[in-house]
């Protein structure tokens, strides 16, 4: 009997920038390391409300990437059918985690009990990838604040953890203030990748990191101090 291990998972960035024309060769590299033929993709959109527009953008992309169908796993609105979730999840042959809000995103995968779900198709072998908030759900943990202007309200709040390690993506503008925060709120020792749009982390299961497609940044806990450390770089896919 074959047994299944986990795949790498894959965390792009987006966000403004990141658009490209013709090919999309990390999206064709994802699409590929199913090893299927046009595989059947399953898309949550947890921390996007199943956003219909941002769907069908997505597909899009990825149908050119050389994806098969890519089929919504509803799970948003009390009345979805989650027989029919579990099945399209179940049957997939990738998973994509859409971008939106991290915190809500990890509320509905809560109230709608996929997380086991979901964490059993990743140990069996089920690929994953996530972009923007998808990415950041993938990981381990993030960030919140009770009250916006106050640092000392911030906490860190759990995440689905396939990607064992801190991220945040598209943050460069702001000088990545909430990855910061959040490399401060975790052990000595911790370090955070900001992933600069257009660029992306693949993850393998051993823990190696590889810098994909562009610039990722990075910043370590440092006896509760958070250092800047090196700006890496893939010169290619």
């Amino acid at each position: 009997m074959t047994t299944l291990s986990p795949k790498p998972v894959y965390l792009l960035a987006g966000g403004p920038g990141s658009r490209r024309t013709g090919r999309d060769s990390m999206l064709e590299r994802i699409v590929a390391s199913t090893g299927v033929k046009q595989p059947q993709v399953a898309y949550v959109g947890a921390a996007s409300g199943d956003n219909q527009p941002f769907l069908l953008m997505m597909a899009t992309f990825m149908r050119s990437a050389g994806s098969g169908p890519v089929k919504l796993a509803p799970m948003v609105s009390k009345r979805a059918n989650l027989e029919k979730t579990h099945a399209i999840l179940t049957n997939a042959d990738l998973i994509f985690i859409s971008g939106g809000d991290v915190e809500e995103g990890m509320r509905v995968l809560q109230e709608r009990e996929m997380l086991p779900t979901l964490r059993q198709l990743y140990q069996e072998g089920k690929p994953f990838f996530g972009i923007s908030a998808g990415s950041i759900m993938l990981a381990r943990e993030w960030v919140r604040w009770q009250n916006p202007n106050d640092d000392a309200t911030a906490n860190l709040f759990p995440c689905m953890g396939f990607a064992d390690l801190l991220c945040d993506t598209h943050g460069e503008g702001d000088h990545w203030e909430e990855l910061q925060m959040a490399v401060k709120l975790s052990r000595s020792g911790t370090l955070g990748y900001g992933i600069r749009s257009g660029a992306g982390l693949c993850l393998q299961p051993d823990g190696t990191i590889e810098m994909i497609g562009g610039e990722v940044d990075t910043f370590r806990n440092e006896g509760g101090l958070v250092k800047a450390g090196v700006q890496l770089s893939a010169a290619h896919v």
